[in-house]
């Protein structure tokens, strides 16, 4: 079985939205990977971005600087 750990999870409003966060991190070299929306997370789209906790206020600073609407930022064991 997996470990669980606990993991800054970014939600979103549009799939275009969790496509943009990850051309972003993958250019800028942050870590974290698309996964599917965990079940404690509302979400109109069904893709969230799974980073380490530490990233939050980065990719916080980040995506609004590129101008990617996000649905909210949750730490989660995940």
């Amino acid at each position: 079985m997996r470990q669980r750990r606990l993991q800054l999870v970014v939600a979103f409003h549009t799939t275009a939205a969790a496509m943009a966060t990850e051309a972003l991190c993958r250019r800028l070299g942050l870590a974290g990977k698309l996964i599917s929306v965990p079940r404690q997370v509302t979400s109109d789209c069904g893709i969230a971005w799974s980073a380490p906790p530490e990233l939050r206020e980065t990719l916080e600073i980040r995506l609004t600087e590129a101008g990617v609407e996000t649905a909210g930022f949750y730490e989660l064991m995940v």
